[in-house]
C-alpha cells in the first residue's frame, strides 16, 4: 500500500502551526521577561524626545479620563493591548529622576494604558510649575521599570519635568508609605509649588508610596543645562543655548 503524501499547502499550514505553538511556549516560559520588554518598549515609543512642542499642545486639548477607580493591577492582557494600541496616547511632557534613572513620558489623564507606558496626570487643570502637579504610575517586580525606582529615591534628589517649553526642577523633600485613602497629599499648598509622585507600595495595592518635591527653578528649554537635557535624552535636538 502506498503511503499518502501531504500536500505542500498542508505542510505549510502544519509548519506554521508548530512555529506558532513554539513561540507561545517560549512566551509562557519567559512571560515576566516578555512583559518587561513590552513595557520598556512602550515607554521608549512615547519618550518626550520623540514628540514636538506643538504635538504636546495639541494633546493638552484632548479628552481624557481622570478616575483612579478604573486603574487595575498589571496583567498580561493589558500589557499586550498597550503594545498594539500605540500612537494614540496623549503625551503632554516627560518626567526624569536622574538619581534612579527614571525617564518616562507624561500622559494626560489616568488609564491602564497610560500607566503601562509611562505616567498619568490626576487632575485635568494641573499645570507644570504651578500648585501641586500630581503624577501616578505602576510599580512592578522589575525594579527598573515605570515608578518602581521611587523606592530608592532620597531627600534632595532632583525631579525634572518638561513640556518642551521649559524644564521644571524640583527637589525631593518628602517620601512616605501611606494608605490609599490619604488623599490630602494631593492638596495644593498655600506656601509652595510642588510635584507629587504616587505608586503602589506593595504587590496587593494596600499602600502607596508618596514622593513630593518643591519647585526650585523653571528653565527655558533653550537655556537648559547639559545635565537637564541628558536626563530626557534630548541632546539630539538643538536645544543648547548658542
Amino acid at each position: 500500500m502506498k503511503k499518502s503524501k501531504q500536500s505542500p499547502r498542508l505542510k505549510i499550514i502544519m509548519n506554521a502551526l508548530l512555529f506558532t505553538l513554539f513561540i507561545i511556549g517560549i512566551v509562557l516560559i519567559f512571560n515576566d521577561e516578555f512583559e518587561d520588554f513590552l513595557i520598556h518598549q512602550n515607554s521608549e515609543e512615547y519618550a518626550v524626545v520623540e514628540v514636538t512642542r506643538q504635538e504636546i499642545q495639541e494633546n493638552e486639548n484632548q479628552h481624557a479620563i481622570f478616575d483612579f477607580d478604573v486603574i487595575e493591577s498589571v496583567n498580561s492582557e493589558d500589557i499586550i493591548k498597550a503594545q498594539f494600541n500605540r500612537n494614540d496616547l496623549p503625551i503632554i511632557g516627560g518626567i526624569a529622576v536622574p538619581s534612579v534613572k527614571i525617564n518616562l513620558p507624561i500622559f494626560k489623564g489616568l488609564s491602564n494604558k497610560n500607566l503601562l507606558s509611562g505616567v498619568g496626570t490626576l487632575d485635568p487643570h494641573q499645570q507644570m510649575g504651578e500648585g501641586n502637579y500630581a503624577l501616578a504610575s505602576h510599580s512592578l517586580e522589575n525594579k527598573e521599570l515605570l515608578f518602581t525606582p521611587l523606592e530608592k529615591v532620597q531627600e534632595d534628589d532632583l525631579i525634572y519635568l518638561t513640556d518642551l517649553e521649559n524644564i521644571y526642577t524640583y527637589k525631593i523633600d518628602f517620601k512616605k508609605i501611606v494608605k490609599p485613602t490619604d488623599i490630602h497629599y494631593l492638596d495644593v499648598s498655600p506656601i509652595k509649588k510642588q510635584v507629587t509622585l504616587i505608586t503602589c507600595g506593595d504587590s496587593e495595592g494596600k499602600t502607596r508610596i508618596i514622593v513630593q518635591g518643591e519647585l526650585e527653578v523653571i528653565t527655558p528649554i533653550e537655556e537648559a543645562t547639559e545635565e537637564q537635557l541628558h536626563a530626557f535624552e534630548l541632546e539630539q535636538k538643538s536645544y543648547y543655548k548658542e
